[in-house]
């Protein structure tokens, strides 16, 4: 089988683009012909060549093709059958293509987003490669050293005031500022990381405890605080994105937070993590998935885009007519 994968951006590092290349790296070791797409080629894309020896899209047809983006899948629809998966819910690029065969949802909260838009999905959460992401340092008794992977610098500062007057060492990186691509690295030398979703799932899977915080611009800032295993199969419906707790932290309450810290927590959380995000694992789950999808003609997709353009176009004027019946 010849399978194209594919992400809007490859430039730099970030969360979509990490799981491209753990994808592409998981799938070669299971077997598969692999090729890559995007737009915009850079410092990842570079990677997927040099380290796994994948090329960029050289064929006019492919068995499978897995999507990050819609604009992917838009471009890409013709060359085969194409799974589209939805990272998120806000990101113009995660909304589904009508020109997608299936799609994959990151979490529960993505399922009900896109069935409220009219898309059957499966659920497969988050893959991180656990062979990269592993324990290389135990982390203390007592907690001394934190990381955020925050990208906001309020978020940061709070952070900072809270361990300063916590007595803890604190460091950052942020992906927009300083991006490294062994962040695993920094991750092992903390014993609490703080961040969102991805940033959150690879720290468990290095054996770190976890506190989920951040302030992003794109939507109310919330969190999911301290993470126990037993709420972070809660949080995971959501992507550990804040919004099932729906805490906001001020400094003192990121304080009380740090304060929840147990050095047991840190292998129980990788434990969870070998189980629940282990990107063989949801690797198969994905393959099976688009085994089981029948790839649309193009006068069925054609028939369904023009369906999907005209919900959302009457879906817009609907909020219009609330909107000035409100003025």
């Amino acid at each position: 089988m010849t399978i194209l994968v594919a992400n809007n951006h490859l430039k730099r590092v970030g969360g979509s683009e990490t799981y491209t290349y753990a994808l592409i790296n998981v799938l070669i070791k299971k077997g598969y012909n692999v090729e890559y797409f995007t737009f915009f080629k850079g410092a990842v894309s570079k990677r997927i060549e040099k380290d796994l020896n994948v090329k960029f899209m050289s064929k006019s047809k492919y068995d499978l093709i897995l999507a990050n983006h819609n604009t992917c899948v838009n471009y890409l629809s013709r060359r085969g059958k194409i799974i589209q998966t939805c990272h998120g819910i806000f990101p113009k690029e995660e909304q589904p293509s009508a020109y997608a065969d299936g799609y994959i949802s990151i979490s529960k909260e993505v399922k009900d987003h896109l069935k409220g838009l009219g898309f059957d999905s499966e659920i497969v959460v988050n893959g991180i490669n656990c062979d990269r992401y592993k324990v290389i340092n135990s982390i203390n008794p007592k907690l001394k050293n934190v990381l955020s992977l925050s990208q906001s610098e309020i978020a940061n500062d709070k952070i900072k005031i809270a361990c300063d007057a916590l007595g803890l060492q604190f460091s950052k990186l942020n992906k927009n500022e300083n991006p490294i691509w062994h962040v695993e690295n920094m991750i092992n030398k903390a014993d609490l990381v703080i961040g969102l979703g991805r940033s959150a799932y690879e720290a468990m899977a290095c054996g770190r405890t976890v506190l989920v915080f951040d302030e992003r611009p794109y939507f109310k800032s919330f969190a999911d605080g301290y993470m126990t295993p037993e709420l972070v199969y809660k949080c995971v419906e959501k992507n550990c994105s804040g919004r099932y707790s729906q805490l906001e932290l001020s400094t003192q309450d990121l304080m009380l937070e740090l304060k929840k810290y147990k050095k047991e927590d840190g292998d129980l959380l990788r434990e969870l993590a070998l189980k629940e995000f282990n990107i063989d694992l949801q690797t198969d789950k994905i393959l099976s998935y688009a085994s089981s999808v029948t790839k649309k003609r193009g006068a069925v997709k054609l028939v369904f885009a023009s369906w999907y353009q005209n919900y959302r176009m009457n879906k817009r004027k609907r909020k219009k007519k609330k909107k000035d019946k409100r003025k």
